[in-house]
């Protein structure tokens, strides 16, 4: 193809670009002041002269095939490159506006990042906001997502990222609870208690320590499994065991002196400890909308 085929190509691979992002040709076509029909062919055209299927069809909904995610992706970087063109001017007047659907775990969502949500929108008054809190796995493609916060090691091949803060985990108990059934000295004694856990795979029920060099893991048992960390600190509140919690679920409890830290000497680790990242595709052109908001979370949660 010659570059002035390419360039003959340029609207197309917009309306490409809008149409993955709506999620189907008659929204693409709202947001463009066009119709569903013409939305429908400018993408026919693209395929023809690329000689590739990019959407897979179905009732309910458009899928990228794996040719079509690699053409978005580089479509995508244009309509970016295009955007930053227009941004050239005016980079630190110009007000971003626009969009940004985030995903981010249920608990990191609720305590973590909703906090300073309003702050956020009053300080971006054109930015609009979709946060969907979801634990499971997201294909910020498939899913059209702009930007997923993942406790991860560092971002996962395909993918670029900002580490936004760090995960810990830790054990707590009412001075109730911990009067009324002795306090734990050694890992070993929780066997003796009542512990809340997150219940979802059989491994979250084994529970491991660090102190130094030493490393121990004991089975814990308890009346009461709950994968929320919000219901599992009620469930300490009201006496019930020694729970589970992310150090930011017990914050406050253990600013208040609700809630004190058992085996405060160890090290307590899950598989949902480490660093939170914002995750987004790469891109030379990072969207304005989406650049404000990861330097926004990065700053509060520095």
């Amino acid at each position: 193809m010659s570059k002035n085929e390419a360039t003959a190509l340029l609207s197309e691979m917009a309306v490409f670009v809008k149409v993955v992002e709506a999620g189907s040709f008659s929204e693409a076509g709202r947001q463009l002041a066009s119709t569903p029909s013409a939305v429908s062919r400018s993408v026919a055209r693209l395929e023809k002269a690329l000689g590739t299927r990019l959407l897979q069809r179905t009732t309910r909904k458009l899928r990228l095939s794996d040719s079509g995610k690699e053409v978005y992706e580089r479509s995508r970087d244009i309509v970016n490159a295009a955007q930053a063109v227009m941004e050239v001017s005016g980079r630190f007047s110009h007000e971003p506006q626009g969009l940004v659907r985030l995903s981010v775990p249920k608990a990191v969502g609720r305590f973590v990042i909703h906090p300073h949500i309003p702050e956020f929108l009053a300080l971006y008054p054109k930015v609009n906001l979709e946060m969907r809190l979801d634990d499971r796995y997201i294909d910020l493609i498939d899913d059209q997502i702009d930007v997923a916060i993942r406790i991860t090691d560092q971002p996962p091949p395909g993918l670029m990222g900002r580490r936004l803060l760090n995960i810990d985990h830790l054990l707590c108990a009412t001075p109730h609870y911990l009067a009324e059934h002795g306090t734990p000295t050694h890992p070993r004694d929780l066997k003796h208690h009542s512990c809340i856990y997150l219940g979802e795979e059989p491994g979250d029920s084994r529970w491991k320590f660090r102190q130094g060099s030493k490393v121990f893991t004991v089975n814990v048992q308890g009346r009461y499994a709950v994968n929320h960390t919000g219901a599992r600190l009620d469930a300490v509140l009201h006496h019930i065991g020694i729970g589970s919690l992310p150090y930011f679920t017990a914050k406050e409890a253990l600013q208040q002196g609700l809630v004190i830290q058992v085996l405060p000497d160890w090290a307590f680790k899950t598989n949902y400890c480490g660093d939170a990242w914002a995750l987004y595709p790469p891109t030379r052109h990072l969207p304005h909308k989406l650049r404000v908001l990861i330097e926004f979370l990065a700053e509060r949660l520095r």
